[in-house]
């Protein structure tokens, strides 16, 4: 049972992660439901994995400092209510030290992110952008946002085959 659960949990984990961001991309929001599933889904990868609480003590620490460090990124308005809980729950997957390439990772996208919304707003591009559809306009508005859940996906998925959890999960997948 555990060999067919296994890869399952792993696709609901990047399937998950990658809705998020298309839901960023059309609507500037990330749903609740997609951090709540992963939270959910998290002691199943463990119990499949068969990790003692030694390997998901470190991942239960991750998510916990990183949704600190995103409820004040966010009481700042640096980042949304919505990126801030699916990266802890993104990091709550990911656990230590696949963390770090999480973060570098969404950061290293968000930069890149940054750099096609910059183009998108630019007055060169803007009779080209009028051609698209209503979703591409709305990115390629002065002064909105940046669906940072894009950013978020791209981490994620670079940085998980080096979680632990994966790693337990890997010989299934």
């Amino acid at each position: 049972m555990f060999s067919l659960l296994a890869p399952m949990l792993a696709f609901a984990f990047a399937a998950l992660v990658l809705t998020a961001a298309v839901k960023d991309v059309f609507s500037f929001t990330i749903p609740n439901w997609i951090s709540l599933a992963l939270m959910a889904l998290f002691p199943a990868a463990g119990l499949v994995n068969g990790a003692p609480l030694a390997v998901l003590g470190p991942h239960l620490v991750a998510g916990a400092g990183v949704l600190v460090a995103g409820m004040a990124m966010f009481a700042f308005r640096w980042i949304g209510g919505g990126d801030a809980k699916l990266s802890a729950a993104v990091a709550l997957w990911l656990g230590w030290p696949a963390l770090t390439t999480f973060l570098f990772g969404a950061a290293l996208a968000g930069g890149g992110l940054a750099l096609i919304l910059l183009g998108l707003r630019s007055a060169a591009a803007r009779p080209l952008v009028l051609l698209g559809p209503p979703w591409v306009n709305r990115l390629a508005e002065a002064g909105e946002g940046v669906p940072y859940g894009v950013a978020i996906a791209v981490g994620a998925i670079a940085a998980f085959p080096l979680s632990p959890l994966y790693a337990g999960l890997a010989p299934y997948v």
